[in-house]
């Protein structure tokens, strides 16, 4: 692992912001780091910047404390913004790039690239505080990487913005990853991590419940999900299956859940003595169904441990 997070714990006042947070991540892959508000994503990045300090462990990139590593190792993009509301978009582009030793020419030239590609080469000259929320988020992510880092970290960078733009901001980080990047990034959005990373980690109240590539997370939970459809559009048969829970009801199909030792075979048949099968999907469950059960065991552990007095 290229960036190790080992241990990591950080209180503030009575709260436990990180209960001993530990994952890896490997070079030149996109990590998504996963967790609803407020569970710990933001205080673990500032950590690794160097930011904030830890109460215990550490974080390392390349066996080397990250502290350590030139500023123009890292490109960090804020989940609030950290530019100037009233200064033009290229002015201050150019101004964040000089501050890692970029020079003006080349800064205006690849940021205005930058722009063109984002679709908001005419805002150039414009303050920033007249674009819209989507477009700033752009000029903020050109921020952060006019200095070419090795590493990237985002917090939170999708949010407030249309499919449009998630589109381009999702391409660009892929080719930011083609370019042998290592890009992490924190989201609660869940469906944007399944389809970009090669590897997550699940935090909640400032613990791991689970890290991985993404495909042994989503098998994580021991089950799988099967999305099926049948043309009469009857769902009894199914309903009163053995060992299958429905999860989506839809219209077009219903999508249950299929404990352990329950044979997707089962469905099938059963779904065939039912009429013709316009639809029969055999998949693993969404990294959103897993955060739902993993978090919510947790949640039930923890009041159960309540109930008994804190005693484990």
């Amino acid at each position: 692992m290229a960036l190790v997070i080992d241990g990591l714990r950080k209180r503030f006042g009575a709260v436990q912001a990180l209960d001993g947070v530990s994952f890896g991540v490997r070079a030149g892959e996109v990590y998504g780091f996963l967790g609803a508000n407020g569970a710990g994503k933001t205080t673990t990045m500032r950590i690794v910047l160097g930011l904030m300090r830890a109460d215990e462990g550490t974080v390392t990139w390349n066996g080397r404390p990250t502290h350590d590593w030139p500023r123009q190792t890292w490109g960090y993009m804020p989940e609030e913004r950290g530019l100037y509301a009233k200064m033009a978009v290229l002015e201050q582009l150019e101004h964040f790039a000089a501050l890692y030793g970029v020079p003006r020419p080349r800064a205006r030239a690849e940021a205005a690239e930058w722009l063109e590609r984002f679709r908001i080469g005419d805002k150039a000259g414009a303050r920033l505080e007249t674009l819209s929320k989507g477009n700033q988020q752009k000029v903020q992510y050109i921020a952060t990487i006019l200095h070419d880092p090795d590493v990237l970290l985002m917090d939170e960078p999708f949010v407030g913005l249309d499919p449009v733009n998630v589109a381009m901001l999702k391409s660009a980080f892929l080719e930011m990853r083609d370019r042998g990047k290592t890009l992490v990034f924190s989201t609660h959005q869940l469906d944007q991590a399944e389809e970009l990373c090669d590897a997550v980690a699940i935090i909640d109240r400032g613990r791991l419940v689970t890290a991985g590539p993404t495909r042994d997370v989503r098998r994580s939970t021991g089950h799988q999900v099967v999305r099926v459809a049948t043309a009469s559009g009857d769902r009894g048969w199914l309903r009163a299956m053995p060992g299958v829970e429905i999860l989506r009801d839809g219209a077009d199909f219903a999508e249950v859940r299929v404990a352990a030792g329950t044979s997707p075979q089962q469905i099938l048949e059963a779904a065939m003595a039912n009429g013709p099968v316009l639809r029969f999907e055999v998949a693993d469950p969404s990294l959103e169904q897993v955060f739902v059960e993993r978090v919510g065991a947790l949640a039930d552990d923890d009041r159960t441990l309540a109930a008994a007095g804190g005693r484990a």
